[in-house]
């Protein structure tokens, strides 16, 4: 009868421990999972600014109407050739919250960006 009940209680130890690691187990597959959903969330929201920057400079009229470049702050300043041939719609589409044209130049506000994309233009132009 002794040994009886020293086996039933090794027996329900050991399936109390196998359904606290089970348990366990189940958060921590949880907890992988949702580290991987957060990293392809912040991924997929991340923007690409090397894609961004090819196709402002496109806008632009391409980097050879580009003469000059400048990130000011949240201001893109950029000295072109020839101001008419810019696509001023779809920089304003890319993200530019304002554009001012002032002779061959234009002032693109874009926010804390533009230092970003001014990075990768230069790295293009």
């Amino acid at each position: 009868m002794l040994l009886k009940n020293f086996i039933y209680t090794k027996i329900y130890s050991i399936i109390l421990l196998v359904i606290i690691m089970d348990t366990w187990l189940q958060y921590l597959i949880i907890a992988v999972v949702l580290v991987l959903v957060l990293l392809i969330v912040i991924k997929l929201t991340r923007r690409d600014f090397r894609i961004e920057a090819n196709k402002l400079i496109t806008y632009l009229g391409g980097k050879d109407n580009i003469v000059s470049a400048e990130a000011n702050m949240s201001r893109f300043k950029v000295i072109l050739k020839d101001v008419s041939i810019v696509n001023k719609d779809a920089i304003e589409k890319l993200g530019a919250k304002g554009i001012v044209e002032i002779d061959n130049q234009l002032k693109i506000i874009f926010g804390p960006n533009a230092k970003e994309l001014k990075r990768y233009i230069d790295d293009i132009v």
